[in-house]
Formats: C-alpha cells, structure tokens, sequence
C-alpha cells in the first residue's frame, strides 16, 4: 500500500522533473512520463519487466526496448535511480539536487532509504584519485534490516 507521505513526495517529484525538462529544454516525452509515473507508483523498488507489464496495460504494443529507452532517459537526468544489486528502479525524491546518494535496503521487507552525504562522496573520490582510477558512477547499497524489522 502507497502512503500518502509517498504520493506527496511522488507528486513533487513528478512536477520537478517536468519542470527541470522545461528549464533545460529536455523532451520529457508523454512516455517518459507514463514511465517515471509507474516507478514512483511503486512505494518500493520495481523491475523493468514488471513496469512493461504495467505500460503494456496502456499501450498493449509496449516492447522490452520502449522501456529500456526511458529508464535510460530518467536516470541519465537523475529522476530516477538503479539499484544495481536489485536490478530495480526506485524514483530519485530530488533530483539535479545531489550525486552522492546512497541506499539503505532492508533485506526483509524490501524498504529502502535514499540517503546523502558528501563525505562518502569524499572518500570515494579520494580512494580513486589516490589509486589513479577515474570513476565513471558511484554507486552504494548497504543491505540490512530496517527499524521496523529489528523489533
């Protein structure tokens, strides 16, 4: 079940991202849009293959390439995120507003926190210059269990 806490922040979302496409003159076309609407539907994570599921509902000619294309699109302007040890997407709550973001993700209940902070961004980039390593994407997931399923 969807919270209202995250229609709110899938709604603020939504309207940033349309409004970063608008300042930036980037077509975020009618199915870009459908797309990153589904992702952000998902109070979780979700595959490709169940948002083509769910784009086929809408248009039944959908193919693998449609939504690879978008997602594409969505995280190379940082409105949405792969979490490269799921092979899922969840939507970004603010993007063009950061690079070094990190995951929390609950092995139990699949719950996952989008966290920030620049000094593991500092690190990270300390460690690579220091062993002459020019990144291209940093990524970090950090799986345990959440709050909610300690107790």
């Amino acid at each position: 079940m969807v919270s209202k806490k995250h229609k709110e922040v899938a709604s603020q979302a939504l309207y940033r991202a349309e409004n970063i496409c608008k300042q930036e003159g980037i077509k975020l076309t009618k199915l870009r849009q459908t797309v990153l609407k589904l992702v952000w539907k998902e109070p979780g994570y979700v595959k490709a293959y169940d948002l083509l599921d769910k784009l086929k509902k809408i248009d039944p000619s959908a193919k693998p390439p449609t939504i690879y294309r978008s997602l594409d699109f969505l995280i190379e302007h940082g409105f949405i995120h792969k979490l490269q040890s799921l092979n899922a997407f969840i939507g970004c709550s603010h993007p063009h507003e950061h690079k070094e973001c990190y995951f929390l993700i609950c092995d139990n209940c699949q719950k996952i926190e989008e966290c920030c902070s620049k000094k593991i961004l500092k690190v990270v980039e300390s460690t690579s210059n220091q062993n002459k390593f020019a990144l291209n994407q940093v990524t970090l997931e950090i799986s345990g269990r959440c709050q909610n399923c300690l107790h």
